[in-house]
Parts: C-alpha cells; sequence; structure tokens
C-alpha cells in the first residue's frame, strides 16, 4: 500500500507540478512587482488597522488567524523535520524560495477570492478557488471549480485536515506525557466537536485566541534555544544553501539525498506548512469585511510570511544546528531530540504545549475550508452530515501510520493545488487590475488627507 501510494506521489509532484507551482509565483511576483517586499511593511500595518468596512461575516484579523490557524500545524514542526530528514539541509533553501514567490500567489489568492465571492443559503459569505474558477474563468470551466471543491473534501477528510494533525498529537503526547493514545484522540475528538459544530464564528473566535499565544510560545522558545548556540548558526545557514546546489552526503543515520530530492521534499513540505498555491487559505479571506479584495489579498500574503519565513525557518535552524537530522528519528520526535539538547528538563513539554496547539487549531481551519467545499458540491444540506464525518475521522487519525499520512497528504494537496494554480495564472490579469485600483484609491485618500490637514 505504502509502496503504491508514494508511486503515485512521486507522480504528482514530479517536474511539472513543481514548474507550475513555482513558475506561477514568479510570473505572479513578475507582474505584481515584487510587492512581497515592497508592500509587506503595509501589509503587516493592515493586519492591525484594516478597516474592516463591507460585506462579509469576520473581520480581516479573524480572517487571517483562522488562516494562519490551519496553516501554522503540524507542518511547521512535523513537516520540517521530515523535509529534512528526506533532503537533507537543502531543503530548507527550497522551502524559502517556495514561500518568497508563495507570498505573491497568496496575494493574489487573497484578491480574487473576496472579488468574486457570494453569499449561499444560510446567508453566509462562500469563496475561494471554486468561485473565482467558475465566475471568473466563466461557466465552461466549472468541471475544473468542481474538481478543486472535491479534492479539498479530500484534503479535509485525509490530508492536512485530520490525519497528519491528529498523528502529530498523539505521538507528542505518548512521547512527553505517556498518556495513551486511545485517552488523547478521545479528549481530541471532543474538543473538535464542541468548537466546529458551532461553524465559522465559533472558529474564529477560537483562533483569534489561540494562534497569537501559540507563535508567541513557540517564537520565544525557538529563539531562545538560537541564542543559546548562536556560535553554530552561521555554519547551518552556510550548509543549507550549500546543500541545496550540491546534495547532501550520507552521515550517521541520515542515508544522503540528491539535489532535486531536496528541492522537492522543501517544496512539498513548504506548500504543506504555508498553503500558498494550494487555494485553501482565500476559502477562508472571502469570508472578510473588506471592500477592496487587494486589501485582504495584502494581508492574506503576510500568513506565508509569518508561517514560513519565520516560523519553519526557525525549526529548520534549530535541526541543522542541533544535528539531529544526521540521526535516524522522524517527525515529531526529531523535533524533540533537538528541544531536549536545550531544554533538558522541560524541552519535552514546551514541544507538547507548541505541536498540540499548532495541530488542534489546524484542525479548525481546515473543518471550515472543507466545510466551503461540501457547500459548493452539495448545497448547505451537506454541511451537517460533513462535520459529523470529519469529527469521526479526527478519533480514527490517531491509529493509522505515519509514512502513510504524509504520502496521502503530499497526493491530494497536489491534486487541490492544480486547478487553482490554473485559475492564478488565467485570471493574473484580473489581479493586476484590483492592484492598480487600489493603489490608486490609497494614493487619492492620501492626497485628500493632506488638504484636510492644511
Amino acid at each position: 500500500m505504502l509502496e503504491l501510494l508514494t508511486a503515485i506521489d512521486d507522480f504528482i509532484w514530479g517536474p511539472p507540478l513543481l514548474i507550475l507551482l513555482i513558475g506561477t509565483g514568479i510570473m505572479l511576483t513578475i507582474r505584481l512587482k515584487f510587492l512581497q517586499v515592497t508592500k509587506l511593511p503595509m501589509a503587516l500595518g493592515l493586519i492591525f488597522t484594516a478597516r474592516n468596512k463591507g460585506s462579509g461575516d469576520i473581520d480581516s484579523f479573524k480572517a487571517l488567524c483562522t488562516a494562519l490557524a490551519a496553516t501554522v500545524g503540524t507542518g511547521n514542526i512535523v513537516g520540517v523535520a521530515t523535509a529534512v530528514h528526506a533532503g537533507g539541509p537543502g531543503a530548507i533553501f527550497w522551502m524559502w524560495v517556495a514561500a518568497f514567490v508563495g507570498m505573491a500567489t497568496k496575494y493574489a489568492e487573497g484578491c480574487l477570492a473576496v472579488k468574486y465571492r457570494t453569499v449561499d443559503d444560510n446567508g453566509e459569505v462562500s469563496g475561494g478557488p471554486m468561485y473565482y474558477i467558475q465566475n471568473g474563468l466563466g461557466e465552461k470551466y466549472k468541471p475544473l471549480a468542481f474538481l478543486f471543491a472535491f479534492f479539498g473534501v479530500l484534503v479535509a477528510f485525509f490530508g492536512i485536515g485530520t490525519f497528519a494533525q491528529v498523528n502529530a498529537i498523539v505521538d507528542i503526547t505518548k512521547l512527553t506525557t505517556s498518556i495513551p493514545v486511545e485517552y488523547t484522540a478521545a479528549i481530541l475528538t471532543v474538543l473538535v466537536a464542541a468548537v466546529t459544530l458551532g461553524g465559522l464564528q465559533s472558529i474564529a473566535k477560537t483562533a483569534s485566541k489561540v494562534v497569537p499565544a501559540m507563535a508567541a510560545i513557540y517564537v520565544i522558545a525557538t529563539g531562545v534555544f538560537l541564542i543559546m548556540f548562536a556560535d553554530r548558526i552561521p555554519g547551518a545557514i552556510e550548509q543549507i544553501i550549500e546543500s541545496a546546489f550540491t546534495g547532501t552526503a550520507a552521515q550517521g543515520g541520515f542515508l544522503g539525498a540528491t539535489v532535486m530530492l531536496a528541492m522537492r521534499s522543501g517544496v512539498a513540505r513548504g506548500v504543506f506548512s504555508n498553503e500558498s498555491g494550494l487555494g485553501s487559505a482565500p476559502i477562508v479571506a472571502a469570508a472578510a469585511k473588506t471592500k477592496w479584495p487587494a486589501e485582504q489579498g495584502l494581508i492574506s500574503m503576510t500568513g506565508t510570511f509569518i508561517d514560513t519565513i519565520i516560523i519553519c525557518t526557525m525549526t529548520g535552524l534549530i535541526l541543522v544546528v542541533s544535528g539531529t537530522w544526521t540521526g535516524t528519528v522522524n517527525g515529531a520526535a526529531l523535533t524533540n531530540e533537538a528541544f531536549l539538547m536545550a531544554f533538558p528538563d522541560y524541552g519535552g513539554i514546551i514541544l507538547c504545549v507548541g505541536l498540540v496547539l499548532f495541530a488542534f487549531t489546524t484542525i479548525l481551519g481546515w473543518n471550515y475550508y472543507g466545510e466551503r467545499c461540501v457547500e459548493y458540491l452539495v448545497g448547505v444540506k451537506g454541511i451537517l452530515p460533513y462535520r459529523l464525518i470529519f469529527i469521526a475521522l479526527v478519533g480514527c487519525g490517531a491509529f493509522i501510520k505515519l509514512e502513510v499520512i504524509w504520502v496521502l497528504a503530499d497526493i491530494v494537496n497536489g491534486l487541490m493545488a492544480i486547478p487553482n494554480l490554473i485559475a492564478l495564472i488565467g485570471l493574473s490579469t484580473v489581479v493586476v487590475k484590483e492592484t492598480k485600483e487600489y493603489y490608486d484609491y490609497l494614493q487619492n485618500r492620501n492626497r485628500l488627507l493632506k488638504v484636510v490637514q492644511k
């Protein structure tokens, strides 16, 4: 079974998808004049200063937190570890590349999500790639929108949404606290049910409280680690860059990796972590209260920056600095081993708390993504059955092997990304137009403010 899934995974994540993913990001970066560099300070400021006027279900901050809840998860801890374990330190460099161009991709996704959003039969905002494919590219592309939504449900059920997160939670709790898998799975299932049955408002409210706290805890802990081993950081960065272009020789328990394997591991795990190009984040971005599609695009773009450029980089550095990546352990156990080097007495607890919060909020975010995909496919009548199936799968995820989970997640991620990337290429002119209109609006507003002040 694992061999078959691995063969499918290798085919899907071969050169064509990598070229499509990175190529789309490069094309958008050029057409948007490197806005991920020039407009990043403004985008970070908008997280807290967006006016939140216009139609929508939640404010921009909650939309970002819900998106971050879904993206800042096991990919930042377990995903980085599995990428480095498979592709060596060079995989981190390719994560950076994917994240840099992915910021432009994420901007375009958020922009189009608001531009083409609709309202469902329950009066709730619906948006995302299935809507900008159908309403932006035209009705003849509806089969492509259907495929995206179908694969989106599969990712929620069997990919990022459930199995990968649950498995990480039970692994780390068993490793650090010796709590039996069955107990962890039962408690987690009850907690997920309590939040997700309340819908978007309940998920967004929980995410806006938990996400900032969990990110702060993890960043502070990894920051302290890196300060303790600051003398090793320059060597680690040099190793990351060198390995990206020369491959990594076998050492310790590490079997060695080619440049292609490093690139594939870094890009695939980077997409798993920040979801740029996957098409998931625009589903919740569509629900943000804003008049300007470009404004929400900028806010969405910060998600990739926070997720990969900051959090994944910190995880990657502690793995390379500690040298634990050359061992035989993988996943959460690998990151745990690194933490124990700096914090022998309580490193495992720090990682356990961080990983449990990361994974739990990702489950919540993906519950909403899958729900919107189901609503597109069968209407609002499918929402409750979907939620019940999702909760049941959370309970099952604790008992599936790690290797199968990550291969399965990679496969459905790749399938979900393809229709979305095609739409982003086809609608890139719309994104450029919306961006120009927003810039013109800001210039006129600033000019008016200067006149009033005089």
